[in-house]
């Protein structure tokens, strides 16, 4: 499975709304998981069954909580059993297929 989470502290009295720390917080809980994972401006992504994945979101959600009086948590999953690899799979074939249109990369 891939999830997309977003995790983020509020209330954390900062002036300029930064969470930086926190969610550095997260990704480090992600990053030494060993699961494959990626993340983005917006969202880390991470890949593996379900009970492994849960768990890597459920530490990273509890390694944000001291940063603030609560937290937000926002998920998205792909469910496809029977599939590994989808993390960089799905992109791969998404490129060939605009690149089947003529539309280029966007990765390069």
């Amino acid at each position: 499975m891939l999830v997309a989470f977003s995790v983020a502290p509020s209330g954390t009295g900062n002036a300029d709304g930064s969470v930086h720390d926190a969610v550095a917080a997260a990704v480090s809980v992600v990053r030494g998981s060993g699961l494959p994972h990626r993340t983005t401006s917006m969202f880390t992504e991470i890949e593996g069954e379900w009970d492994e994945v849960f768990d890597v979101v459920r530490r990273a959600t509890e390694a944000v909580q001291p940063f603030g009086s609560r937290v937000s948590l926002v998920l998205k999953a792909d469910i496809r059993p029977g599939y590994s690899g989808e993390l960089d799979g799905k992109i791969e074939r998404l490129e060939a297929a605009i690149d089947e249109l003529g539309g280029g990369s966007s990765l390069e």
